[in-house]
């Protein structure tokens, strides 16, 4: 008899700093479908991701002992709280849809794990509860998070097992959904019994410490890749929180996963926590001033006619949660003569200035419409050089001598070169480029970019914890607290 597996995918990375909501309208414009509509419009757009891992995994098993049923996939940048509303569709859309199936053998559940909810804490875990009240306890439920995700105790108790990307920037979706395909159809079919060891250290780091190929972490990461080749070890998962999330079990966790042998799980984590911990005094990289940074590359002469400068708004991280809006790097490039490409989101103005026709003269009064207190109010006046569709909504170009600003209904974190070169701008002109993304571009831009500054100003997203305003967090917790080991907090 054919063994049925439901799909549920729901991703989003809250801010808890943030007071702009996450709505409908970002997961309209990253990615929405439901039932059928996932295994076609919605694996065909997202070919190398979770979804599209697993079910790979499942159509090459020779006997096709296993069918698929997709329930939801649902992505949105990351943002404040997601709408009570919001989240309220999905979950009563998700209940609802697998009541309607007459046997559920597996469940594959691809979130992000740092999501959140208007009045609720720990909406993953909520619907989690939900849909294990549903199917019943012996349902193996298999899980698959981001490695930002801030792991809960009542998460590792709902799951069967647990696993997450290894890779930072993330680039191995698929080998994780493919992952968790066969360790699910496994599971089912009784050939493994996975066991998981589990451990939350308390550790508060985060910043660009954590990319996957660079040290400090690059030795660790190649350490998890030898653990899974060790007889009996199905899954190691090592889960660097998004620092950005107030929560009350707020911290770095460790998830290893064996078969039947929890010794040799809680083995393995041990020493997950132990070469975590050895990096703990890192540091991240310093960001400097927009001041200091302009200058640096106003210096840059010969190199800048090889490619462009890439300035990553550290205090406005879309990807992190930013709004979006911030005017403080706009202010300064409009007093250099240096050619700026950057982003700025302002539904009001966007659409406004959508209506006018391209050459036409405008003023913008941009920013302290969404977060009032960090962005700045701005007077920018320029001419209309673009107006376009995209996947952030209605998009316009308004050119003052040298700046190209581009304004968006949506919040844009311009990970990929593409964003700007579909606009008409070629990035081997510009001086400068401004991305709103933390990790990403440091691989997508590197055609272009010939230097990196890390530029701070103010904003939801600063990279220094103890500058963010944290009201339920544990403590003590590192660096925040003098900790010796992290075996004297448990």
């Amino acid at each position: 008899m054919t063994k049925q597996i439901a799909l549920i995918e729901l991703h989003q990375e809250t801010n808890s700093f943030s007071q702009v909501p996450t709505t409908i309208r970002e997961f309209e414009s990253l990615a929405l479908f439901y039932g059928e509509d996932v295994l076609t419009e919605g694996i065909r757009k997202y070919k190398k991701f979770q979804l599209a891992g697993f079910i790979d995994a499942v159509n090459r098993q020779p006997q096709r002992k296993f069918k698929t049923i997709p329930i939801l996939s649902a992505w949105a940048t990351s943002g404040g709280p997601i709408e009570k509303e919001v989240y309220a569709h999905f979950y009563d859309y998700i209940l609802e849809k697998l009541k309607e199936i007459d046997q559920i053998d597996g469940v594959y559940l691809s979130m992000h794990g740092a999501m959140g909810v208007e009045g609720l804490r720990d909406p993953e875990c909520h619907l989690l509860q939900a849909i294990r009240k549903l199917t019943g306890p012996e349902v193996p439920f298999g899980v698959s998070y981001d490695l930002h995700a801030n792991i809960t105790r009542e998460k590792v108790k709902l799951a069967t097992f647990i696993n997450a990307y290894q890779t930072n920037p993330h680039r191995d979706h698929f080998r994780v959904g493919n992952k968790a395909a066969q360790l699910l159809m496994d599971t089912i079919d009784g050939k493994v019994t996975p066991t998981m060891a589990f451990l939350k250290m308390p550790l508060l780091k985060g910043g660009g410490m954590t990319i996957d190929f660079l040290n400090p972490m690059r030795k660790i990461f190649k350490s998890m890749k030898r653990m899974e080749k060790q007889p009996g070890v199905l899954s190691v998962s090592n889960f660097m929180s998004h620092i950005w999330l107030d929560d009350e079990e707020m911290g770095w966790s460790c998830i290893a996963i064996t078969d039947s042998d929890p010794q040799l799980a809680r083995a393995k984590v041990e020493e997950l926590a132990d070469s975590n911990w050895s990096v703990k005094d890192n540091k991240h990289p310093e960001p400097i001033s927009v001041e200091e940074a302009t200058k640096k590359v106003a210096a840059m002469k010969f190199r800048r006619n090889f490619g462009t400068t890439v300035f990553c708004d550290t205090s406005d991280i879309v990807a992190a949660g930013g709004p979006g809006e911030n005017t403080h790097i706009l202010k300064h490039l409009m007093q250099t003569d240096l050619r700026s490409y950057l982003q700025v989101r302002d539904k009001v103005e966007t659409q406004r200035v959508f209506e006018l026709e391209v050459g036409e003269e405008v003023t913008l009064k941009i920013g302290q419409k969404l977060e009032k207190e960090y962005n700045a109010s701005l007077s920018y006046s320029g001419t209309l050089t673009k107006k376009a569709d995209t996947n952030f909504g209605k998009t316009i170009i308004v050119r003052n001598a040298n700046v190209f600003l581009i304004l968006t209904e949506l919040p844009c974190p311009a990970f990929s070169p593409s964003f700007f070169v579909d606009l008409g701008l070629s990035l081997w002109k510009a001086d400068i480029v401004v991305v709103k993304n933390l990790f990403p571009f440091r691989l997508m831009y590197g055609l272009y970019n010939r230097k990196t500054f890390n530029v701070s100003t103010a904003g939801t997203t600063e990279l220094d914890v103890f500058r963010l305003n944290y009201k339920k967090i544990p403590r003590p917790i590192y660096p925040l607290d003098e900790i010796s080991d992290w075996r004297a907090v448990r």
